[in-house]
């Protein structure tokens, strides 16, 4: 069996020492493109979803969210449990807050955002959202009568710029109108704007808890409390830490809170990268498949002499499966050295999307279903049209 295999490899070599060398180069060229293509999307993908992860953690949620008990609508004596919260092993601090509807004007103009109270001191040792004032300053905790607005809130004057209802370009050091949930209505002075590039963050008008317990008539509540953990990746098990400490309120870890949404995000980039894959490997088929199927068809005669001197017909079949699997090889290491490029340069000046900049992220796993994918078609591109042509009658063949 072993010696079958000897005289297909050494037939195949004769093939390829022998063939148009630019054929060659190009079918690899060719290769080595659909190798690049299978993991260069889905890399770009782990890429974009490892920065929403981030952003999730650092503009949004922290590492765990607590909320208010089942049928209530407020956690009372937030700051004790802040304070029962912050003396548990693996938190680094918490932030309680309270987030509501609100309508702000400016200038005629109206938008619903996300009213969001905070104790700024709190805020800054669980989030990030301080860092991102791209004019004018964040809250303290003595201000009162101002504002930190988002940028997608804040708008541009030209309607047609803003995507989402904003307030037609507030600037800082202007005025605007909010309106209470509870109907009470105050001025407020823009401190500052803010960009993260996430959308739920640049959607917000920030206040501080001070100010809003003025306007609510309400003392020492919250609906949320931030948590900031030592460590990302374990948010499960501080989950029940924390509710062995006593924490009875509910729990959810950021991954619970943005599952639906990135769900929505990695589903549909699973459908394009899907896509993106099927058309890749159909291209290196039928590629693989009429460069193997020209040299048959070309090497008809020389198949039946071979056939009629006493080659099996199994080892001329191999011989080109072997063709095949050279270009394969060939193919995926050029792909692997301009892959390894791409990477190196992508990293050093990173795809910039509006939540920032997204450097691909490069799986061993993914980088192993891309090579097996391509042997998988190779085989088949070899075999069909070696197959094929090895049917025909031996004088048949030989005569042409």
């Amino acid at each position: 069996m072993l010696e079958e295999e000897q005289v297909a490899f050494f037939l195949a070599s004769r093939l390829i020492t022998r063939g148009n060398k630019g054929t060659l180069l190009l079918t690899v060229t060719i290769i080595a493109l659909v190798f690049v293509n299978l993991i260069f999307l889905p890399s770009i993908i782990a890429g974009v979803v490892i920065l929403f992860n981030q952003q999730t953690i650092d503009f949004s949620y922290g590492n765990l969210v607590i909320e208010p008990r089942e049928n209530e609508l407020v956690i009372t004596k937030a700051d004790e449990l802040q304070q029962k919260i912050n003396r548990i092993p693996g938190v680094v601090a918490s932030s309680p807050r309270y987030a509501g509807g609100s309508t702000i004007v400016y200038k005629g103009r109206s938008a619903s955002p996300l009213l969001v109270a905070i104790k700024p001191s709190d805020e800054v040792q669980v989030l990030k959202t301080h860092t991102k004032v791209i004019s004018g300053d964040f809250l303290t905790d003595a201000d009162r009568g101002q504002i930190v607005i988002g940028r997608t809130l804040a708008g541009s004057a030209d309607q047609k710029v803003d995507r989402v209802a904003s307030l037609g370009g507030a600037e800082v050091g202007k005025t605007v109108e909010v309106t209470f949930r509870n109907g009470e209505t105050r001025q407020y002075r823009v401190k500052g704007i803010l960009y993260s590039g996430t959308s739920a963050t640049d959607s917000n008008a920030f206040i501080t808890r001070k100010e809003y317990e003025s306007v609510m008539g309400v003392s020492d509540s919250a609906n949320q409390i931030l948590v900031k953990t030592q460590t990302t990746g374990n948010e499960d098990a501080m989950r029940i830490t924390l509710m062995q400490y006593g924490v009875q309120e509910q729990v959810w870890t950021w991954e619970d809170k943005s599952a639906d949404f990135l769900q929505s995000i990695v589903g549909s980039f699973a459908i394009i990268n899907f896509i993106s894959t099927i058309v890749s490997l159909i291209i290196a088929i039928v590629i693989i498949f009429i460069v193997i199927f020209i040299n048959t068809v070309y090497r008809r005669k020389q198949i039946g002499i071979l056939q009629a001197i006493g080659i099996d017909r199994s080892i001329i079949i191999k011989s080109y499966i072997f063709q095949a699997l050279f270009i394969c090889v060939c193919g995926t290491a050029a792909g692997c050295v301009l892959l390894l490029l791409m990477l190196q340069y992508l990293t050093a000046s990173p795809l910039v999307f509006p939540g920032g900049p997204v450097a691909p992220v490069l799986e061993l796993s993914l980088v192993l279903q891309a090579v097996g994918s391509l042997f998988v078609v190779s085989l088949i591109a070899g075999y069909v049209p070696s197959w094929l042509t090895t049917r025909e009658e031996i004088l048949s063949a030989i005569r042409g």
